[in-house]
């Protein structure tokens, strides 16, 4: 089972993945939920160039990545819930909540330290935000967070499966909780009680900094909540709004060179 996991791990995300982005796209150009500032050609080209220079990069890096990993410490019996030899389908979806509030804690650090700030605000540079900014990331953080989420994976002792479902969602949530599609308000409501979604997500896009500094849930809302870093709406609104950060306003930051220097310059917030 593994092994035809480790075989098929990238076909099955592939396809996963062009399947939700194309469904998301799809939905944005038929009921956008704001009008977006910029040149949509510009940044889907560059937004998406990115995300296939990051998987190329992580090939290279990370020849087996997560789902690997998980695959080693099963044969060798590393990993906490592979010494508790818990059940198959509890040790899974115990690690996939695990592996999520992980990720949110990775998100907060992004955040608040410097160094590690130069790197993710990369991400928030973007003028708009759409299907595509749920990839565009940098990637020394994309070869950081899959460091972290290797490590954590061995000490868990994660099942292989349920590493692949993780990253199967953190993936397609991420895609969606960025995407540009109206939603009814009442849904919205009770689809956010469980996952972060694009009306949730979008605050922390915002260029005021106080709500840049909330909503960093990716998947699962109950981490914002339970860790008092929840803001319902942005204070202007979801249409007028301003996406990114204050001190890049300047569409250079949307081509990809510039995206991949954006660390060298000063920090500013």
């Amino acid at each position: 089972m593994n092994m035809l996991l480790i075989d098929n791990e990238m076909f099955i995300r592939v396809g996963f993945f062009l399947g939700i982005f194309l469904s998301l796209s799809a939905w944005e150009a038929a009921a956008p939920r704001r009008e977006l500032q910029q040149r949509k050609f510009t940044r889907w080209a560059n937004n998406l160039g990115l995300t296939f220079f990051n998987s190329f990069v992580l090939l290279i890096v990370f020849p087996a990545v997560a789902v690997g990993t998980a695959v080693v410490a099963a044969e060798k019996g590393w990993g906490l819930f592979n010494a508790l030899n818990l059940a198959g389908w509890l040790s899974g979806i115990a690690s996939i909540i695990l592996l999520d509030l992980v990720i949110y804690f990775q998100h907060v650090a992004f955040h608040k330290v410097g160094l590690f700030w130069r790197l993710h605000r990369m991400h928030h540079i973007d003028l708009d935000i759409d299907v595509t900014t749920g990839a565009r990331f940098h990637p020394v953080e994309i070869i950081l967070s899959m460091a972290l989420k290797m490590g954590i994976v061995a000490v868990l002792g994660a099942p292989a499966w349920s590493v692949l479902v993780f990253e199967i969602l953190l993936n397609g949530t991420s895609m969606f909780n960025h995407s540009n599609i109206s939603m009814n308000l009442t849904a919205d409501r009770w689809i956010r009680r469980v996952i972060v979604t694009p009306d949730m997500h979008r605050v922390h896009h915002s260029v005021l900094i106080r709500e840049t500094d909330s909503n960093y849930g990716f998947n699962l809302s109950w981490w914002d909540r339970l860790f008092k870093t929840y803001r319902d709406q942005p204070s202007a609104g979801h249409v007028a709004m301003k996406i990114g950060l204050a001190n890049y306003r300047d569409p250079k930051w949307l081509n990809f060179v510039w995206m991949l220097i954006v660390p060298v310059f000063r920090v500013e917030r």
